[in-house]
């Protein structure tokens, strides 16, 4: 199978800036780790595949929590801002990285892990069910039975009826007067299935100087709803969603008694 949306050259291009897109990454970085602990309490966690790893908020969180921890992304330039990242932070448990898509997880790792972790809104990036079902079933396989799949990932839900155009993003302003800004325009495409596009801005300066770069990427605006079904058809069982700041979470789990 050959993945339809190529996500690399935008992430490549905004990799160095990605602690940037949180108010307090330090604090980011605590809350993943301590939230997907709880998640992963009592369940028998010790191995962990990141399968969208990014710069390394989830992946960084659990090995300074004592995870072992398999952080796959598509993006060589987000892997080598995460190994940069990662080499500030004393880590009780294991960190390895490695270079794949969702689609070709299955031919880069190896299971079974007690755990998958993919937020950050990855898995809308797939834009065809072939592919959304191709790699729920890949998890299922690659966990353990019993094991935990979560999900974090943008609801669209919500956004399907008003379509909005414009959405502010972060602001910080910087010892030395400048500053660094952030905010999206978004277009809509009528499918099936609707497509929608993510135009990145990123604006820096100071005084009267600034600079503007524009990135774009693409997503399938789905609805937590249409993933919970697709993972009940991959066999997965105990489905559970709760909210977690600008994601939605999806808890499931792999029955005991699954191969």
């Amino acid at each position: 199978m050959i993945a339809t949306n190529d996500t690399s050259a935008f992430y490549d291009a905004i990799a160095e800036y990605y602690p940037l897109f949180y108010r307090d990454w330090q604090t980011q970085l605590e809350r993943e780790g301590l939230g997907l602990r709880a998640i992963f309490r009592n369940k028998g966690v010790t191995r962990v595949l990141d399968a969208s790893c990014g710069a390394g908020t989830q992946a960084i969180a659990l090995a300074q929590l004592g995870f072992d921890v398999v952080a796959v992304d598509p993006s060589a330039g987000m892997l080598r801002k995460a190994q940069e990242i990662a080499q500030q932070y004393a880590l009780r448990g294991s960190l390895e990285f490695e270079r794949a898509d969702f689609v070709h997880l299955h031919e880069l790792v190896d299971g079974p892990f007690d755990a998958i972790v993919t937020k950050g809104n990855s898995l809308p990036h797939l834009l065809t069910d072939a592919e959304i079902e191709f790699t729920l079933h890949t998890f299922h396989k690659l966990l353990r039975p019993g094991g935990v799949l979560v999900i974090g990932m943008r609801d669209f839900a919500p956004f399907m009826e008003a379509r909005p155009r414009f959405i502010p993003g972060f602001t910080h302003d910087f010892e030395d007067g400048s500053e660094f800004i952030t905010f999206d325009i978004w277009e809509w495409q009528d499918g099936p299935p609707v497509i929608a596009t993510q135009n990145l801005y990123i604006v820096e300066g100071k005084g009267n100087k600034h600079t503007a770069m524009k990135r774009q990427v693409i997503f399938r605006p789905l609805s937590t709803d249409e993933v919970k079904v697709v993972l009940l058809e991959a066999g997965f069982e105990e489905i559970t969603d709760q909210p977690d700041r600008s994601e939605r979470v999806l808890v499931a789990r792999k029955p005991l008694g699954a191969k």
